[in-house]
């Protein structure tokens, strides 16, 4: 057992980790898939109200029960009220459940790195090239490892010398080359097709109303709710977790606000980047390929730019591998800290063991796009393989009760001001502290309780 707790060194170093964790692959393809889905431009202006009151309440909700209690989630929600020690289980098999598949879905975007970086985008552009790779048995399997393993390196070197570390370098560079190709996405013209990414911008960034109704309206801000519930990384263990590490005299409101700006604007970003460029090649129809935009609508259109295309695709993936292994760092880490801090493990055995696991599961889930393929329709009419339904569990089930729990203990149970005293402890300003109040009580429940409802196919 670890006689002394790990922290940040610096508010830096948790801001750039906690940022790090909540940049990740759902910042990258999800949210211009919506953005383009949902009118552009009122998708964007609804996700940035809810990032700055639901967001903003979940986000220092989580942190602040991190700070106050010194432990991971698996035993911080037992230490703030001995009622709700289950909720802190839940907490802690969200990233149980996750890191199989995102360090699969990690090994995906390493293996479209590698092929843009030797010479082989087009390749990669060509009709079933992603399709026959994950249905190959042994291909994915071994990115899995490749990229399971490096998240563990990281891990095993502990929260200064691995976490804080490593972001300090990842997260400069990947903001970087997301500005970088976001300017170059938006500079792209193609004689071929008479497009510009200037085009592909204004459809992006202005509000498209027309046809839209009522029911429309609920569908675009339960879109945004949804992807900001897992953009910003609540109800998975990772704040709780990273809370725990954040020094005591370190202004605690001003991190969470600069977390929660330093993920929307690379949110925003992620459209700047992605949309304008698929635009330009393909046209309205080619923002609609959803999940596939990654891995298959991308690579067609680095192929239509050219020779500047392949080294395009090259940075692109090298940025998204970055970000995917910020993310898949904090969600390993949520779970070592819970085995710490539970069973009194060493860091380097809970580290070692939960990796095996990992893999375990994340070869079962491999397979399922081979030897164990089936589909089946999962409540929400989703068409699903085992990976879709580890996800669903995860994301549509269990982080909602999560974070339904966490609303009703914080709202009504030890109080809201449990929050707000630990975030004002050294005498910060609290600048929501209305807002807080009315969210956690009342908004951010009702809101989950619909998005809940919506994952269950009530609504």
């Amino acid at each position: 057992m670890e006689e002394k707790r790990n922290s940040f060194s610096s508010t830096l170093g948790f801001v750039l980790a906690a940022a790090g964790s909540a940049v990740g692959l759902g910042n990258i393809w999800r949210f211009p898939y919506l953005a383009a889905k949902d009118g552009g431009g009122l998708f964007l202006v609804i996700y940035i109200i809810l990032a700055l009151t639901f967001g903003f309440t979940l986000l220092i909700s989580e942190v602040c029960i991190g700070r106050k209690t010194k432990q991971s989630s698996l035993t911080a929600y037992g230490k703030l009220h001995k009622g709700f020690g289950w909720v802190g289980i839940f907490s802690a098999v969200v990233p149980f459940l996750i890191l199989p598949y995102y360090c699969i879905i990690g090994g995906w975007v390493l293996k479209y790195a590698i092929a843009f970086l030797t010479g082989q985008g087009a390749a990669a552009a060509q009709d079933g090239y992603f399709t026959n790779f994950i249905t190959d048995q042994y291909q994915p399997i071994i990115f899995d490892i490749v990229f399971l393993a490096a998240t563990g390196f990281v891990i095993f070197r502990g929260v200064n010398k691995g976490i804080e570390a490593i972001s300090k370098v990842l997260m400069p560079i990947l903001f970087v080359l997301v500005i970088g190709i976001a300017v170059f996405s938006v500079t792209i013209h193609s004689d071929e097709t008479g497009r510009s990414g200037l085009d592909g911008l204004k459809i992006y960034l202005i509000p498209n109303f027309e046809g839209l109704k009522a029911q429309d309206y609920l569908v675009v801000t339960m879109d945004a709710m949804g992807q900001l519930f897992y953009s910003i990384s609540v109800a998975m263990g990772i704040m709780v977790t990273y809370g725990s590490y954040f020094k005591d005299d370190a202004n605690l409101t001003s991190s969470v606000n600069q977390i929660e700006l330093f993920d929307t604007i690379v949110a925003f970003l992620a459209g700047v980047m992605i949309i304008p460029a698929v635009y330009v090649f393909m046209g309205t129809e080619g923002m609609s390929a959803g999940p596939g935009l990654m891995f298959v609508a991308l690579p067609k259109v680095f192929e239509a730019m050219g020779p500047v295309g392949q080294i395009f695709g090259a940075v692109f993936f090298i940025m998204v591998l970055f970000a995917a292994l910020t993310s898949a760092m904090s969600v390993l880490e949520a779970v070592v800290s819970g085995l710490i801090d539970k069973f009194g493990m060493s860091r380097h055995k809970a580290t070692v063991l939960e990796c095996v696991v990992a893999l375990a599961i994340g070869i079962v889930i491999c397979l399922g796009y081979n030897v164990f393929y089936f589909e089946k329709t999962l409540p929400n009419g989703a068409s699903a393989q085992i990976l879709d339904i580890v996800d669903y569990l995860a994301n549509n089930i269990l982080m909602p009760i999560v974070a339904i729990s966490t609303c009703i203990l914080i709202g009504w149970v030890v109080k809201p001001d449990t929050v707000i005293n630990e975030a004002t402890r050294n005498g910060e300003r609290f600048g929501r502290k209305g807002l807080y109040i009315v969210m956690i009580k009342f908004v951010a429940p009702v809101l989950l309780l619909v998005l809940f409802a919506g994952s269950l196919g009530l609504i």
